[in-house]
């Protein structure tokens, strides 16, 4: 009897949870010819209203009265799909949030998973410098990228709970963004878990603070989750059509949940068509990796320890791409501040940073990206392949082997002129090279002009041209 009543109790508040957070939201999807008027008339019929529409699925996010079944959709002109709009709390299976988390790492080095620091790479920083480089930053050798790639002019989207974008760390490379949950207002972060994914992906190198793994990355924020860290998946759905229509490179999907939909898995076909680097947390259940990581279109990320084994709470399979720092990762607080956070959510985001790398460094494309990344990465000998995909990406190696020579070089440009150029860097960065441009025709110029007019090279398009001439 009593087995039974805690059964009954359970179903009664699952129900109540249905009732209070799905009720008569749907994601309702019609035949792409359909016009959009056409799908608002066909909703308004049922009593329906159109929260939004999604039109690169060509759906619509409404709310039905709870009298209105399914079966009744699906009878209206042009539907092709019904699904529930639920509301649910997507940080569960992506991050273990705490701040600070002194304690999650102290259980976890006595259950065995801290016992020996990783071996870190060697850089050529000061100590200031060094001191601004948390743990992960440092393990997948982000400086060691940074002499040629910062991820410069490469946007990156995050799509979380917003991000503060007054945070000192983080006011210098935020270039905007949306909000999905209250359409009307702006992206600030009202719980902190984007802010912190955000400070891992491309906080600012200035000596203070903390820098993020592409410290000069164009940052996005997409708010889909509220305050609660909770979300509908048209939330979501909506924040990956805005940054495909932003025309963001990367994004990072710091969020988790143990069931997928069509209009989810329709989307993230659309952003991956459009060349987007989808980077997701694989989540934070020990088990199978949750969605959007498990589609084929994201970049799935496990989470590392400092000892170079896998997380405990990792989720793990074979859609895993690579691995990442996930345990006490320092990183920006909402309001200011730093602090430390642990999950996939924090492994995601250094993935994320990479991927910003890879593309300045010429990588066009999302499986560009993703082949990149994984070129580039190492298997942890403690971790078994199918928990941690290519292994541990090191930036350095993001970086073509002709761009590391400091000396001159040769490389084609426009209409087969051949110029030798002198690169040179220097650890704060490589600036652009003042160098004259071949003829507007693409033809190498009789002579010489006496004085040449200099022109800007970016970083970008040597690396570029380089890649073009190996």
């Amino acid at each position: 009897m009593k087995r039974l009543k805690i059964a009954l109790a359970l179903v009664l508040a699952l129900s109540f949870a249905a009732s209070a957070f799905a009720g008569g939201n749907k994601i309702v999807t019609f035949d792409r010819h359909m016009k959009s008027s056409e799908k608002f008339v066909q909703i308004n019929s049922l009593g329906g209203t159109v929260e939004r529409e999604l039109k690169l699925i060509g759906a619509v996010a409404a709310v039905f009265p709870e009298d209105v079944k399914d079966f009744k959709i699906w009878s209206l002109k042009g539907v092709t799909n019904v699904e529930d709009d639920l509301y649910l709390p997507w940080l569960n299976e992506a991050s273990l949030q705490a701040s600070p988390l002194p304690t999650l790492e102290s259980v976890l080095a006595s259950a065995g998973e801290l016992e020996t620091p990783a071996a870190e790479p060697v850089l050529s920083f000061t100590r200031q410098e060094d001191a601004e480089l948390p743990w992960g930053v440092k393990r997948v050798n982000a400086a060691g990228a940074w002499p040629y790639v910062t991820g410069a002019g490469v946007k990156v989207a995050v799509i979380d709970t917003g991000i503060d974008y007054t945070h000192p760390d983080l006011a210098p490379n935020y270039k905007g963004g949306w909000n999905a949950v209250t359409q009307t207002s702006d992206p600030m972060d009202d719980q902190g878990h984007g802010t912190h994914v955000a400070g891992t992906v491309g906080a600012v190198r200035d000596g203070k603070g903390v820098a993020g793994v592409a410290p000069r990355a164009e940052l996005y924020g997409v708010k889909v989750l509220d305050k609660n860290g909770s979300g509908q998946y048209s939330w979501i759905v909506a924040g990956i059509e805005w940054a495909v229509e932003n025309k963001m490179q990367v994004i990072n999907m710091s969020l988790g949940g143990r069931s997928g939909t069509a209009a989810l898995a329709e989307v993230m076909k659309v952003a991956h068509k459009a060349g987007i680097a989808i980077v997701c947390a694989a989540g934070n259940d020990s088990g199978a990796v949750n969605f959007p990581a498990r589609y084929p279109e994201a970049i799935a990320v496990s989470a590392s320890a400092s000892n170079d084994s896998i997380a405990s709470f990792s989720s793990r399979g074979p859609e895993i791409a690579v691995i990442a720092p996930g345990v006490s990762v320092y990183s920006t607080r909402r309001g200011g501040g730093y602090t430390s956070m642990s999950g996939t959510s924090m492994a995601s985001p250094h993935a994320a940073g990479l991927a910003a790398l890879a593309v300045e460094a010429g990588n066009t494309g999302a499986e560009a990206v993703r082949e990149a990344l994984k070129g580039a990465a190492t298997q942890l000998p403690a971790v078994q392949p199918v928990h941690q995909g290519a292994g541990m990406v090191d930036a350095a190696k993001l970086i073509p082997a002709a761009a590391k020579n400091p000396g001159a070089f040769a490389w084609t440009v426009a209409g087969g002129v051949v110029a030798n150029y002198v690169y040179a860097c220097v650890t704060t960065g490589c600036p652009d090279i003042n160098i004259p441009r071949p003829s507007g025709n693409g033809e190498a110029p009789q002579q010489q002009p006496s004085s040449p007019q200099p022109h800007p090279y970016s970083q970008t398009e040597i690396l570029h041209n380089i890649q073009r001439a190996q």
